[in-house]
């Protein structure tokens, strides 16, 4: 790798960026506290990213897109998105984590989640457009079975994000195209390797839809999470996921849903007043109603359940922008523009119901 290159990718790494993108013919950028910024140094050469693509197995005369990983000296494995654009080379770059927070660090509902940890079966759902904080929810849930308890977790994952220790569990780590050929294979081979809890990166079609819930039903936590975007929730995600099965024509899938499902969270990343950024969620633990709700398609009775809920049971985007802008976290003009009915959050704020 240019030694320029190499440098560049270090220091924004260490001076805290979260992504690094390099263009063919462009300055090279990176994304720090949310925002894009230029970085210094002048414009990338053809050359220099094709080298990374073919470090990463990634053929820059043939292929269009690619997964995988790096190994960079000095700075660490990252993981790497190989790409075009209008014809030229391009590749996004992102650190592949060792040190995993915690629920606390991270402002999540520990309680709530490590109670989810402790199921035998199951499937739990994490929601959220690119870049909401989906995989560092999920790793702070399995490092905390890593510290707690003694069980087999195998993980799917395209590519991998985080880097675990074995500590009280054992780790399986399997990375798409470098360990297995598709998720596909790799759920089905993940059912023969005695897995307590299973982690696939993403419910994308009802054939992995059905064998999450058919590995729940068996005896086995699975988590797994739903791309969406903007705030469209917990609710639209579950609808989402509803009619993926649906459209399937398997006869009995929302009741299959409705009874393995053991919750969902949903999240965005915003910008805090004090600098970084926060995460805004929605989650519900499902049960007695919701079940209910589920099986028959009424996922409006969720949306106003959420909103009505203590914080145990479940709370609504809108719930938590408010409080997060009456505790001073959050700037009002951010949080009025990240609810999808501005018209909501202002009645909130005036504390009308």
């Amino acid at each position: 790798m240019n030694p320029d290159i190499r440098s560049l990718i270090d220091n924004a790494f260490t001076g805290g960026a979260s992504d690094v993108f390099l263009m063919e013919g462009e300055r090279p950028r990176v994304r720090s506290d949310g925002d894009i910024v230029i970085a210094h140094g002048g414009p990338v050469s053809r050359e220099d990213i094709a080298e990374i693509w073919t470090t990463c197995n990634c053929d820059p005369t043939k292929e269009s897109d690619g997964d995988s990983s790096i190994q960079i000296e000095g700075v660490g494995r990252l993981r790497s998105n190989m790409y075009r654009s209008l014809g030229r080379l391009a590749v996004a770059l992102r650190p592949i984590k060792k040190e995993i927070p915690t629920f606390d660090e991270l402002g999540l509902p520990g309680d709530m989640l490590a109670s989810w940890m402790q199921r035998r079966s199951g499937l739990v759902v994490v929601c959220g457009p690119t870049g909401s904080g989906k995989s560092t929810t999920i790793a702070a849930c399995l490092q905390w079975v890593n510290r707690n308890q003694p069980r087999h977790i195998v993980t799917i994952e395209d590519p991998i994000e985080y880097l675990f220790q074995n500590e009280r569990a054992l780790f399986s780590q399997r990375e798409v195209r470098r360990d297995t050929d598709n998720f596909h294979v790799a759920l089905r081979a993940a059912l023969r390797q005695n897995p307590d809890i299973i982690l696939f990166g993403e419910i994308r079609d009802a054939e992995t839809a059905f064998t999450a819930l058919r590995a729940a039903e068996t005896g086995h936590l699975v988590i797994s999470t739903l791309h969406g975007s903007g705030v469209a929730g917990v609710p639209t995600a579950m609808e989402r996921l509803h009619r993926i099965l649906s459209d399937s024509g398997s006869a009995g899938a929302a009741s299959l849903l409705s009874h393995q499902l053991v919750g969902a969270i949903a999240q965005q990343l915003l910008p805090r007043i004090d600098g970084g950024v926060v995460a805004v969620l929605e989650y519900f633990e499902n049960g007695g109603a919701t079940r209910k709700w589920i099986e028959e398609g009424r996922y409006d009775e969720i949306k106003d359940f959420l909103n009505k809920a203590n914080e145990e049971a479940g709370c609504s985007f809108l719930r938590y922008l408010i409080a997060a802008t009456r505790q001073g976290i959050i700037d009002p003009a951010i949080a009025r523009s990240a609810t999808d009915r501005p018209q909501d959050f202002d009645r909130a704020m005036r504390g009308i119901s």
